[in-house]
């Protein structure tokens, strides 16, 4: 992986403060988590989101920031941030922006590295519950055959908890993503229970460490946007499972980074990054099955996008989803059991049709406002 970095002068998080310390007490910690949050220029959410970590009931964790490049103001805070607890504050500063994928790859390097067992990836726009690491860490204990991948949380809006942001991504036959629960109750019972997805929101998601040695790290081709529905997507061809699990509870802002839900670069990059997931993970038989309803996806969306303003840009990442494509390392294929194949394309059959229940609930809702 490019590491394109500078560091703290006080701690290099690649060199100093060995996992296994003493405290003053003279134990030894043992850190079983690593939190590892991208940043690039969020100041304004770095308060909020570092008192919910400092909350915690359990302390056998650590956070890693992974800078991309941020202006003095941000770099200065997170540098006066580490000092006050070098140990168990750990800091890596890009001078380029790597994108999502780029930032998170070194922090599971760096938890790869150091024998960690799980990788928490959180945003920098989020305030998590007193329990939350507690909660996801118990989860994964249990399952001791090791085969979740990944643990989605809820995530509820920021400004109104009483509305969903995240229960868990689904991915259909006609090539979309779509967040279950968006915009819905939060007390809704269906969001307070565990269930399988097809892929965890990346934004507030448990990953257990060692499954990225078999399953590959995020792609640094995506940058960012929908690099958390290809590695599930490689994980679930590989045999793992990944889990909806709402005890973990996490407030969202949102496009904290990207500032709107549509803009030309977000656009672009999600249409590239459809392609680049469905050449990488789908075998010919299984694009083939699938042509007509994915082919009435695109042509959906870029009415849909033309509709918004953004019809070139949506055009434009499908052009470069098309050059580049064949460029990429696709998933081992023809390591995976058929009957894998069978199960992943009854989730995708299964996610359209919650996709259009999810579609009916909201103009119900808006019928009746």
């Amino acid at each position: 992986m490019n590491m394109n970095t500078t560091v703290n002068e006080k701690a290099a998080p690649f060199e100093s403060n060995d996992l296994h310390t003493e405290n003053s007490a003279g134990s030894a910690t043992v850190y079983k988590t690593v939190i590892v949050i991208p940043n690039y220029n969020g100041l304004r959410f770095l308060d909020d989101c570092m008192d919910a970590i400092d909350a915690q009931t359990v302390r056998d964790f650590l956070t890693l920031v992974v800078d991309n490049g941020s202006g003095d103001e941000d770099r200065n805070w997170l540098k006066h941030w580490q000092e006050k607890d070098p140990e168990r504050r750990q800091l890596i500063l890009n001078k380029d922006n790597l994108g999502f994928s780029g930032a998170v790859n070194q922090g599971i390097n760096w938890a790869l590295q150091h024998g960690i067992s799980y990788t928490l990836l959180l945003n920098n726009d989020t305030k998590i519950s007193p329990d939350f690491v507690e909660s996801l860490e118990k989860k994964m204990d249990a399952d001791t055959q090791d085969r979740i991948f990944a643990l989605s949380s809820k995530m509820v809006k920021m400004h109104d908890n009483s509305v969903m942001d995240d229960a868990g991504d689904q991915y259909t036959v006609l090539g979309w993503q779509f967040q279950r629960g968006l915009d819905e109750p939060s007390s809704r019972p269906l969001w307070n229970q565990e269930s399988a997805v097809f892929s965890a929101c990346a934004g507030a998601a448990m990953y257990r460490t060692s499954a990225f040695r078999e399953v590959g790290l995020f792609d640094e081709n995506h940058f960012a946007y929908l690099e958390d529905i290809d590695v599930c997507f490689r994980a679930q061809l590989y045999g793992y499972k990944v889990l909806y699990y709402p005890e973990a509870v996490v407030q969202h802002v949102g496009s904290g980074t990207s500032g709107s839900k549509y803009n030309e670069f977000k656009v672009r990059l999600s249409a590239r990054n459809s392609l680049y997931l469905l050449y990488k993970n789908l075998p010919a038989f299984m694009l083939m099955v699938n042509i007509l309803p994915i082919l009435a996806g695109y042509l959906i969306k870029q009415l849909f996008f033309i509709k918004k303003g953004f019809g070139k840009a949506y055009f434009s990442g499908l052009m470069e989803g098309l050059r580049k494509a064949k460029t990429l390392k696709r998933a081992k294929l023809n390591e995976v059991p058929p009957v894998r194949y069978l199960t992943l394309e009854l989730k995708l059959i299964a996610a359209t049709f919650e996709y259009g229940s999810k579609l009916m609930r909201r103009y119900t809702a808006k019928a009746h406002d």
